[in-house]
């Protein structure tokens, strides 16, 4: 059998449930295929069941999965999770924030201040957190490697987005700024931006809160798309089996577009 791309790592990811839908969401499809390529992986959610049904996925295909039930957005609770893998696994390789939400987001004469404050403090707070956490397991081991899932919104227009897309940019800097002032550590950190994915929280969620079809959600993101149709949460999920690996160990500071060319309609 031939060895994994991340055999003998301890990786953690957050956001590793998914809303219900009809296709895989990102935090699931890179639990499974970093589970598949010899990681030992820790399910992170603040849902239980979604999370445990993750980690049952990874059982079932001979993986190996821990599940842990955190609700990020609280620095309490980053601090235990981390103190519980560390005490589970006895440290931390790979660190993958997958987390992200935008209900109630509204152009910025619109917007309502608790809003504002519910999607800061999930999209880019809650991110910062984690590394603020695991970034001290990383340093003492000198070694490790952080995946943060933004989005191309944070560089391109995002319609009425206006909260999701500075939180999105806000995570693209922490990217960097982690990488910056870690990498004497042997710690890297890069992020990705996926683009309009075919995920159960972008077209399942969307279709039930606008009342439309799936199907026609899907196809006007399909249009908008360069190369004529939606990626995956699999595309997702192998552009950070790369950045987590150690075929990327000299790359860090890296902002990733996974979006069938749709950033480069930018300028």
């Amino acid at each position: 059998m031939m060895p994994g791309r991340l055999d003998g790592k301890r990786a953690v990811i957050v956001g590793a449930g998914q809303t219900p839908g009809e296709t895989i969401g990102n935090g699931r499809a890179t639990a499974l295929l970093f589970a598949r390529e010899g990681a030992q992986v820790v399910v992170v959610d603040r849902r239980e069941d979604s999370a445990a049904e993750t980690a049952a996925m990874i059982a079932d295909e001979g993986g190996r999965a821990e599940v842990v039930v955190a609700d990020i957005s609280s620095e309490d609770e980053c601090r235990r999770l981390v103190s519980e893998v560390v005490e589970m696994l006895g440290g931390i390789d790979i660190l993958h924030n997958n987390v992200g939400i935008g209900a109630g987001d509204a152009p910025p004469h619109h917007l309502e201040a608790d809003v504002w404050d519910r999607i800061m403090d999930v999209n880019l707070k809650a991110m910062w957190m984690t590394c603020k956490h695991v970034i001290p397991v990383m340093r003492e081991q000198r070694s490790g490697a952080i995946v943060n899932v933004s989005s191309t919104a944070a560089i391109m227009a995002a319609n009425n987005l206006t909260a999701y897309k500075i939180s999105k940019a806000g995570v693209n800097a922490l990217t960097q700024q982690v990488a910056s002032g870690n990498a004497k550590y042997g710690i890297r950190a890069n992020a990705i931006m996926p683009g309009l994915m075919d995920t159960p929280m972008a077209v399942d969620a969307a279709a039930a809160a606008t009342g439309r079809k799936r199907d026609e959600v899907a196809d006007v993101r399909a249009r908008a798309v360069p190369m004529g149709h939606q990626g995956t949460a699999w595309d997702v999920a192998y552009a950070a089996l790369f950045l987590a690996s150690d075929e990327a160990q000299f790359i860090s500071g890296v902002v990733l577009p996974v979006d069938g060319a749709q950033h480069t309609q930018v300028g």
